[in-house]
């Protein structure tokens, strides 16, 4: 039996663009209040009138996951009994929020690690844990990478924070039941990364078996799937066209 998301209250990080702000206007669609996190200086208010003219209820919190609340600045500590009290409770989280910064195995530190672990692993868990506190029950979705699969080597404090967080994911899934379900999404080719256009997708579609790209509404899909379901925990789904079948180890040797 599925659930019914209408009357249900989210929060989604990251909710002001791209992937995240497609899951939270598709949680709208369905009937659920949504609270977006996001950065200071994103443009968050147009998300929250898009979700508003579904017939949602939409609330903002600016967050840097940079920083926990600790240091007398808005971070991850705390930020879900605050959605919690602005929503009037909670029932879905959606860590969607990450940094992809540039490293290679060559020129990586310590701090691009942390950096990359505290906002794209550490903060999730730490949402996800006090929302299990606080409110004991609902559904955690994670978006991770299909690169999990194999390495980033453009990117690998980024990749190693991810595959941490796809640990966490199936670890939390079993801690969290069975009155919470954990899953993911590993989405593939969907956007670019900032500082490159659609043309940077297109040339590697060839990375690709199905040999196109995906699209934020694919993603947003198997969201609704993953958190209707009362009978799918530590799954986590690719959205990749079949991308997580390459071999990524080579591409550091193909170019």
């Amino acid at each position: 039996m599925l659930r019914d998301l209408a009357g249900k209250k989210a929060v989604v990080t990251g909710a002001a663009r791209r992937i995240g702000r497609a899951i939270a206007l598709a949680l709208a669609r369905e009937g659920a209040d949504v609270v977006i996190q996001f950065l200071p200086g994103e443009a968050a208010a147009d998300t929250c009138r898009e979700i508003s003219e579904t017939g949602a209820k939409c609330w903002l919190v600016d967050a840097d996951f940079h920083r926990s609340a600790g240091d007398g600045k808005a971070g991850y500590d705390g930020l879900i009994e605050e959605a919690g009290r602005l929503a009037g409770g909670l029932d879905i989280i959606v860590n969607n929020a990450a940094i992809f910064p540039a490293s290679s195995v060559s020129n990586v530190t310590l701090k691009d690690f942390w950096d990359s672990v505290e906002v794209n692993a550490w903060a999730p868990f730490v949402l996800s844990r006090d929302f299990a506190r606080l409110f004991g029950k609902g559904n955690i979705l994670n978006l991770i990478d299909t690169r999990v699969t194999g390495y980033d080597w453009a990117h690998v404090a980024y990749i190693w924070s991810k595959q941490v967080l796809l640990s966490m994911t199936r670890m939390m899934a079993v801690e969290f039941a069975p009155e919470i379900t954990v899953n993911g999404i590993s989405p593939g080719l969907i956007l670019p990364p900032a500082g490159k256009d659609e043309s940077y997708l297109k040339s590697m579609e060839k990375t690709v078996p199905l040999k196109k790209l995906g699209t934020v509404e694919e993603v947003s899909s198997i969201a609704m799937v993953l958190l209707k379901s009362e009978f799918i925990t530590g799954e986590v789904i690719r959205v990749d066209g079949g991308r997580h079948l390459w071999e990524y180890t080579q591409e550091r040797h193909r170019g």
